[in-house]
């Protein structure tokens, strides 16, 4: 992987709502290549999802439980019917028109999102009702920035300690 295909997959997926992003996801999951989203292929997905509950001790979520809240959030123009030849997809159309959108992809590759949304906590929820205009991404690199300032103040502290350490506490004369 290069640099350029590193910086798109990491945009992507710090901020799977945005349109290169759902792009970028919409491909991955679309195994076929026709242009829609299947249960079956979300399920191929969500299957390794399974997997990490498990490993994790977290109380594994039945696929149809999922399969009904993706389209619940999505709300697709064909919706799994009760006969068995409509199974219901996704168009790449139906996740540009929803907000919630990068959450399904959270559900299918990003067990760790996937929870934190499941569990919602309110402080982010106030955070983003009170910066709506903020991407993903933007928040993103903002936590990354106050990450990265604190270690370069820790850093520095522990230079700055070390020379008073350092220095002679000899009278001048």
């Amino acid at each position: 992987m290069g640099y350029e295909d590193f910086v798109y997959f990491i945009l992507s997926e710090e901020d799977k709502s945005s349109e290169p992003g759902l792009e970028y996801w919409f491909k991955c999951i679309d195994l076929d290549g026709n242009g829609v989203l299947t249960p079956n292929e979300m399920q191929f997905f969500y299957e390794e999802q399974l997997h990490r509950m498990e490993c994790m001790t977290q109380e594994p979520v039945l696929f149809e439980d999922i399969l009904c809240q993706i389209f619940d959030m999505i709300g697709p123009e064909v919706t799994p019917g009760f006969s068995t030849d409509n199974e219901g997809y996704i168009t790449l159309r139906d996740l540009k028109g929803c907000k919630l959108s990068g959450n399904v992809f959270n559900i299918l590759f990003n067990l760790n999102k996937f929870i934190a949304f499941e569990s919602r906590d309110p402080f982010l929820i106030r955070q983003e009702r009170e910066n709506p205009t903020l991407t993903e991404w933007d928040r993103f690199a903002h936590r990354e920035y106050i990450r990265l300032s604190m270690e370069e103040d820790v850093e520095d502290a522990s230079n700055g300690s070390g020379d008073i350490w350092d220095e002679s506490f000899e009278a001048p004369f």
